[in-house]
């Protein structure tokens, strides 16, 4: 089973930036999908954005498309995801996620049920 970490959250104001970042270990990093879902207080867990394996194929939660961009370093078994224009809504515990084991192709579901292993979340804190 693959082992997920993240990195890089914070307390920042309503319009910064910033990048969270995925490490990846235990399984082939190239050969599946990643996905990042956000659990707000209170609120169920939601899908954010997804990466293909190759990182040719992205998808965007409405909520995130033009601020958010998913990126991915194969090399490096990590998965980013750049928050650009942040707002008060952003803030939640961001997480990301794979497929389960021996899935291939594009794994194209926005489901937080159907992921299988998750990293243990990072605090984005966004004040007006």
């Amino acid at each position: 089973q693959v082992q997920l970490v993240e990195f890089g959250g914070g307390l920042v104001q309503a319009g910064d930036s910033l990048r969270l970042s995925c490490a990846a270990s235990g399984r082939t990093f190239s050969g599946y999908t990643m996905a990042w879902f956000r659990q707000a207080t209170g609120k169920d867990r939601e899908f954010v954005a997804r990466i293909s394996w190759s990182g040719g194929s992205t998808y965007y939660a409405d909520s995130v498309k033009g601020r958010f961009t998913i990126s991915r370093d194969n090399a490096k078994s990590t998965v980013y995801l750049q928050m650009d224009s942040l707002r008060p809504e952003d803030t939640a515990v961001y997480y990301c996620a794979a497929p389960p084991s021996g899935v291939s192709g594009y794994y194209m579901y926005v489901s937080p049920s159907r992921w299988a292993a998750w990293g243990q979340g990072t605090q984005v804190t966004v004040s007006s």
